[in-house]
């Protein structure tokens, strides 16, 4: 401005002074000042201060370390608000906590080859004030990259020389799951070198055994067709392809599981836990549809999980009576005292943590598929088919399928795979807050 005033004016000597003010503010600056040497020059022409146009220098960019990549992300994203609560590695799972409900559309997964082996990522929709100092490591996966790509996408890359098999799932409304399965972990056996032989150190490569085991009970079955709803739909029928939906799931996710019953056939109830023993089942869950009296066939609705105590309310006496029915042992001394005895309290604790982790998360798949599920909530009960079970074990309530709406939908394939899947993502969820039992 006062240059542009200089000239308006005529005045040469301002106009010399703010050229000369311009030409070395913008040499600060490395800003392109070649019009102002020209004028310059023009005005100085009879004398002999001539100034040189120089190029501008344009520094070469350097390597940014990654502290100076952090710090950046920082300043990008100082006012903004993190939705990620913390991300950690264990066993082999990648926890994703977040402070806001989320769902399927919060991640992006791809697969991907590259030159050192094979690559799965993960875009997650929210940030991570952390992302850079946290470290993540799955023994046997050759590294786990953590980075906050953008201010609302984290990535988490998992790389090694083979394709690895990795999943995801949401655990309630706030928790996200990266698994990796199959976990390939490699062991050197060193051996003698001596100069007579120059055998080279072998790689043994080798699958670890799995962790944990997995009885499932379809209940009822064969001649003992268990509650019966509208136009002869059958508990049997519904409780035993919710199971095999439920194996499936949990075997691609790693774990070993065994099925009382895999066909319509009857088992005796004080025989189902006598294969969960056996096999040394870390967790033993029973599968079942409710039913409802005459008089209310209309009202009960919505999904249950019980675990083994002595009853302590009516509506438990009631579904333990509905759930016994098919035993022949009568309650006399010397059964209430074994199953007294059974109820250790770690066990009934345990059995409580996984009835609680199982109630919530199928009830979270099932209203995805229907908003007005009803929350039955956990309950205590004395059920038998519990009571010879040496491990946490709880009974699951599908639902009412006495009622004339729930009992359409314990019969759809899509929901009956819904409430597979939440069950299966609680039984995820109580293994990684208990890894323990």
């Amino acid at each position: 401005m006062e240059y542009l005033k200089a000239v308006l004016k005529n005045d040469k000597k301002k106009e010399v002074k703010n050229l000369e003010i311009l030409i070395d503010t913008g040499k600060k600056l490395n800003k392109n000042i070649k019009k102002y040497v020209i004028e310059l020059n023009k005005h100085n022409k009879n004398s002999n201060k001539h100034i040189k146009i120089e190029p501008i220098k344009i520094d070469k960019p350097k390597k940014i370390e990654k502290a100076r990549i952090s710090k950046r992300i920082q300043e990008k994203t100082k006012n903004y608000k993190y939705t990620i609560e913390s991300v950690v590695s264990k066993n082999n799972m990648v926890i994703i906590d977040f402070k806001t409900k989320v769902s399927k559309e919060y991640i992006k997964y791809f697969e991907q080859k590259v030159k050192s082996g094979y690559q799965d990522v993960f875009d997650i929709k929210g940030s991570f004030k952390d992302a850079y100092p946290t470290k993540l490591s799955i023994d046997g996966v050759k590294q786990i990259v953590i980075n906050q790509e953008e201010k609302n996408k984290l990535r988490i890359l998992f790389e090694d020389s083979y394709n690895l098999k990795t999943i995801y799932f949401f655990v309630n409304d706030k928790r996200l799951i990266l698994k990796v399965l199959d976990v390939k972990e490699k062991k050197t056996i060193n051996k003698s070198i001596t100069k007579k032989s120059s055998k080279p150190v072998k790689k043994i490569e080798y699958r670890p055994g799995l962790n944990k085991v997995v009885v499932l009970d379809a209940g009822h079955g064969g001649k003992d067709v268990g509650a019966v709803g509208p136009n002869k739909k059958y508990e049997k029928i519904v409780v035993l392809k919710v199971t095999r939906y439920l194996e499936s799931y949990l075997k691609k996710r790693g774990y070993k599981v065994y099925l009382t019953r895999n066909n319509d056939r009857f088992i005796k109830v004080k025989n189902r836990t006598i294969l969960a023993n056996k096999k040394h089942a870390d967790i033993f869950i029973s599968i079942h549809a409710n039913a409802a009296h005459k008089s209310k066939v209309k009202k009960l609705n919505g999904i249950e999980t019980f675990f083994l105590s002595p009853a302590r309310s009516e509506r438990a006496k009631r579904v333990a009576a509905k759930e016994n029915r098919s035993d022949v042992r009568k309650m006399s001394g010397s059964t209430k005292k074994a199953f007294l005895e059974s109820l250790n309290r770690p066990r009934i604790t345990a059995s409580h943590k996984l009835a609680i982790d199982i109630q919530g998360n199928m009830l979270f798949n099932a209203r995805k598929q229907y908003k007005n599920v009803v929350d039955g909530g956990v309950r205590e009960g004395p059920f038998w088919v519990l009571v010879g079970a040496q491990m946490p074990s709880v009974l699951v309530e599908l639902g009412y399928i006495t009622h004339p709406v729930e009992s359409k939908r314990l019969y759809r394939t899509k929901y009956q795979k819904a409430l597979a899947n939440g069950i299966a993502n609680g039984i995820d969820s109580y293994f990684v807050k208990n890894p323990w039992f």
